[in-house]
């Protein structure tokens, strides 16, 4: 029987990076709006695709940044307990 050093009995990629891969062509195709399919990220070259998740995730991050910073610039919002309603609110009032 033949014993190989590294594991592996053919020049294919590890599960590691089949894992990192897969996730990266799901991510593109799920953040991309219907701008691109599963085969065509799967065949990109790989800088593209590199270049391509980066940027989605930079987008991505701005957003959310974004987001947190307007939520918290709209100052406190204010939590009713409604077992003990406060007496400075009447029925029908908006908050």
């Amino acid at each position: 029987m033949l014993r190989f050093l590294s594991g592996l009995r053919f020049f294919g990629l590890t599960p590691e990076y089949r894992l990192h891969m897969f996730g990266m062509i799901h991510d593109i195709v799920y953040h991309g709006n219907g701008g691109f399919d599963w085969y065509t990220v799967y065949n990109m070259p790989i800088w593209l695709r590199k270049f391509t998740y980066k940027k989605i995730v930079d987008f991505l991050n701005k957003k959310n940044e974004a987001a947190s910073s307007s939520s918290s610039s709209q100052g406190s919002t204010r939590q009713i307990d409604f077992a003990k309603p406060p007496s400075d609110i009447k029925p029908g009032e908006r908050v």
